[in-house]
């Protein structure tokens, strides 16, 4: 029994076919799955795993100090002013969308090179999402955290910024997106806060219900009293709706409801074996050209004699 544990896969496989003298792919039934088979299923899961692990961290990593350039509308200087406004806030403009434009470059090369390789769609989209979402967390906390980051014009920089991510969307269909730009619900809900006009005349129930349904009290109380506005002078929400916010606040603290405003970044992975064989397409082998090192080595030399019979 020890022997036949220790016995390759492969030998495995090749005496099973000459055993039942099957020639096709389709004459193959599936056999219940014995202790290699499951051996391999785990160790397959665990690579897969890391694998998907690493690329969505070096993409964090790629796109993080991007990030700290994008939140905040770049200044500009007393002499660009002595130009124009005009000119000034085009120059500022266009280096604030330079910044998005990396990001979308960043997320462009990711995608080609999991397309190259032949990622399931499935797991590109898992991979955006949670990369849209780390890009959602990192913006509004930063949002939130940082008064000078809570102006109308910041929201207008942002906001344009985030027409890139809605544009490299839809250029990668749903097929590869997904859902990412639904991911960026938080930040984009902030910021439709920070560009509307008349905040004053906005009830409570328009803000928490209409404007802002997504973010809770805390957050939106949070983004009212920090928001200042740098270009028309105008004010936030009435001081009536900041005092409602602040009773729903108590009322909320004594539910023993969480009084913290800021995001949490997923880092979990977003998928199991199971879902991902119910994603697999039906894939034939003789279609895809075998890498570099499995044609060098005399082991694989089946695949290539199929794949040689099959174009004859």
């Amino acid at each position: 029994m020890s022997q036949g544990i220790r016995a390759s896969p492969q030998s495995a496989g090749l005496s099973f076919l000459n055993r039942q003298g099957l020639t096709k792919l389709d004459d193959l039934r599936q056999v219940e799955a014995k202790y290699p088979a499951l051996l391999f299923k785990q160790q397959l899961t665990a690579y897969l795993e890391k694998i998907y692990g690493m690329i969505r961290d070096n993409l964090k990593k790629e796109i993080s100090p991007l990030l700290g350039l994008c939140i905040q509308a770049p200044r500009t200087s007393r002499a660009s002013l002595v130009k124009g406004r005009a000119q000034a806030n085009a120059v500022a403009q266009q280096a604030l969308i330079a910044h998005w434009q990396s990001i979308r470059k960043s997320l462009n090369s990711y995608l080609n090179l999991m397309k190259v390789n032949n990622a399931p769609p499935f797991v590109v989209r898992k991979v955006f999402t949670q990369i849209f979402s780390f890009i959602n967390v990192q913006l509004f906390n930063s949002l939130l955290l940082r008064r000078e980051c809570c102006s109308f014009s910041n929201g207008e920089y942002v906001k344009a910024g985030l027409a890139e991510l809605e544009q490299w969307c839809g250029e990668a269909t749903d097929e590869y997106a997904g859902s990412a730009w639904d991911e960026l619900r938080h930040i984009r809900q902030a910021v439709g806060f920070l560009v509307i006009h008349q905040k004053p005349k906005k009830t409570l129930d328009e803000v928490t219900r209409d404007l802002c349904p997504v973010l809770s009290i805390q957050q939106l109380y949070r983004i009212s009293t920090m928001y200042w506005d740098d270009k028309y002078g105008t004010h936030s929400v009435s001081s009536d709706v900041i005092a409602n916010m602040r009773v729903m606040m108590t009322e909320d603290s004594n539910n023993a409801v969480s009084s913290s405003f800021l995001l949490d970044d997923d880092s979990s992975i977003p998928f199991t074996v199971e879902d991902i064989s119910k994603s697999m397409q039906q894939v034939d082998v003789n279609d895809i050209e075998p890498p570099q090192l499995i044609r060098e080595n005399s082991g694989f030399g089946f695949l290539l004699t199929r794949k040689e019979g099959s174009v004859s």
